[in-house]
């Protein structure tokens, strides 16, 4: 399972290369989970200007659809946002 997140955190940095992402003891799957999360919820920026959750994901799939990625890899990545974007939606509507 760790090889898989291995390989879909390296897909990720192929498709947003300026993303900072830390690996301070972290495993991959930790990392590539919380940098979809920041993703869809807009954190690099500024509160004002912040995206909804539904235009971050339709961005962020489309970006991994247009990729040179194979296509396994393309339905992983696009799995893990919807994951995701479901956790969000749900933890937004038990939290506010």
């Amino acid at each position: 399972m760790s090889e898989m997140f291995n390989d879909l955190l390296k897909a990720y940095r192929r498709i947003w290369k300026n993303r900072m992402l830390s690996i301070d003891a972290a495993s991959s799957e930790q990392v590539l989970k919380e940098a979809i999360k920041r993703e869809l919820e807009d954190t690099n920026s500024h509160p004002r200007v912040r995206k909804s959750i539904e235009y971050k994901y339709y961005t962020a799939t489309k970006r991994i659809t247009e990729s040179d990625l194979s296509n396994d890899v393309k339905v992983k990545l696009i799995q893990l946002h919807i994951e995701m974007a479901a956790l969000i939606k749900e933890w937004d509507s038990t939290n506010g």
